[in-house]
């Protein structure tokens, strides 16, 4: 199990600082992710991608959820109120699942779309801080070295500040 910690650091050189700590402490860098706003000179660090900064994969659930029940629930009107056979076979089963699994992409991708443009719900809290150039930094450990890391950061870095961590951290990314 992987846990997200967050840090928020006041500036770019500590951020680069920190990120050659970690790397000297064995975090991969494909699990070291920092955030600023926008127009922030991010070089030498591992930029948070989109699928950190936005709610695409939150809203991709949802919209997978909703539009393959939708889809369902159109398969089951269309096989009782317009049942359709072929050669004397019955394809209302068959339009359920087929309406279920339309229905279930194309709201994963319509949702999706919708989530690419909205800033994740995770990071909310830390928007006053990024708008006032502090730069955001997620970790993700395993839970048995999250005080490992929390100690090495707390020691190396006290201009740096420790936010809390996610207990759910997404699989992907």
């Amino acid at each position: 199990m992987s846990r997200r910690i967050y840090w928020l650091i006041p500036d770019v050189a500590s951020a680069r600082r920190t990120m050659d700590d970690l790397l000297l402490a064995r975090i991969p860098a494909k699990q070291i992710h920092f955030f600023g706003r926008e127009g922030t000179a991010m070089t030498g660090l591992n930029a948070a991608n989109v699928f950190q900064t936005t709610d695409v994969i939150y809203a991709a659930e949802t919209g997978l959820l909703v539009g393959g029940t939708i889809g369902i629930v159109t398969g089951l009107l269309v096989a009782m109120f317009y049942p359709i056979s072929i050669g004397g076979d019955s394809l209302g089963w068959t339009m359920v699942g087929v309406l279920g699994v339309l229905g279930a992409l194309v709201g994963a991708w319509s949702s999706s779309m919708i989530g690419i443009s909205m800033p994740s719900h995770r990071l909310k809290r830390f928007e006053a801080a990024i708008a006032q150039g502090q730069i955001l930094l997620m970790v993700d450990v395993p839970s048995a070295r999250v005080p490992v890391v929390e100690a090495l950061l707390q020691a190396s870095h006290p201009e740096a500040r420790f936010e809390g961590e996610d207990p759910d951290t997404p699989v992907f990314p």
